[in-house]
């Protein structure tokens, strides 16, 4: 379903992503991590095609990065770490826009918006004549969230998706993903919440300064690694090995 081959962006002096190949094959839930800076986001943004690679390739279901851009587009689900909407819109409205571009019919897109809002509690006054710049992070994270599987699609890119969620819905929303997994759909997960990526991933890659690092699932990770946890594992592959005692040691020098 996804396939990179050498994808690479670079700003200036800068290399973002450097070489990334892998393929994600139909079904499966693919955790990719990395510290800050380390290309995640990038990686995503040339996938979705918001920006274009600086050299490789990359096919998403067999359509071409840069030929099918569109074609591309109409397939994929895409949830940015921004989380930005359109503020002047209700929940509905957004929900309406987004199911319109994708080409779907208005008698589903009001029979899939209500089954969102349902599903994560939106409240259908709330959805109907609230402005979303009047929502909450995480009810705006959950319309987001909806937008992004309203037209059914066959890949999705989440970019931090919990960001703003209450404890209830992030069980809600990994259980959702696992079963959207379960069902053949393709789902590109980044993420800073390793306990999340260790309990619903499938496989696990983690990139640091742009590059691959480490790519398996977790048992053939801790196998590799001599690490029990995947904190742990994440440490030791991105050269911060040293984090507990650098903790330990700005308390006790340092007088709050």
């Amino acid at each position: 379903m996804i396939v990179l081959e050498n994808l690479t962006k670079v700003y200036g002096s800068t290399v973002a992503v450097d070489r990334v190949s892998l393929t994600v094959p139909p079904g499966q839930l693919l955790g990719y991590l990395g510290p800050n800076g380390a290309g995640k986001s990038t990686t995503v943004k040339m996938l979705t095609g918001m920006i274009a690679p600086t050299i490789g390739r990359a096919e998403i279901c067999g359509l071409d990065l840069q030929r099918d851009q569109l074609a591309i587009k109409r397939i994929i689900g895409y949830v940015p770490e921004s989380g930005a909407v359109f503020e002047s819109l209700t929940g509905r409205e957004y929900l309406e826009m987004v199911g319109r571009l994708y080409g779907l019919a208005d008698a589903l897109i009001a029979d899939r918006v209500l089954k969102f809002a349902d599903f994560f509690e939106l409240g259908r006054d709330t959805l109907d004549n609230k402005l979303l710049s009047a929502y909450s992070k995480g009810m705006r994270q959950k319309v987001v969230i909806s937008a992004s599987l309203i037209h059914n699609p066959r890949v999705i890119f989440f970019d931090e998706p919990l960001n703003g969620l209450d404890a209830s819905t992030q069980l809600m929303f990994k259980t959702l993903i696992k079963n959207l997994a379960a069902e053949g759909k393709t789902i590109f997960y980044c993420s800073h919440i390793m306990d999340v990526v260790e309990r619903t991933c499938d496989r696990i890659v983690i990139i640091d300064q742009g590059r691959i690092v480490a790519d398996g699932t977790l048992s053939q990770l801790q196998e590799a690694s001599g690490e029990g946890s995947l904190e742990r594992i994440f440490n030791k592959l991105t050269s911060h090995t040293d984090v507990e005692e650098r903790a330990e040691e700005f308390s006790r020098t340092f007088s709050f």
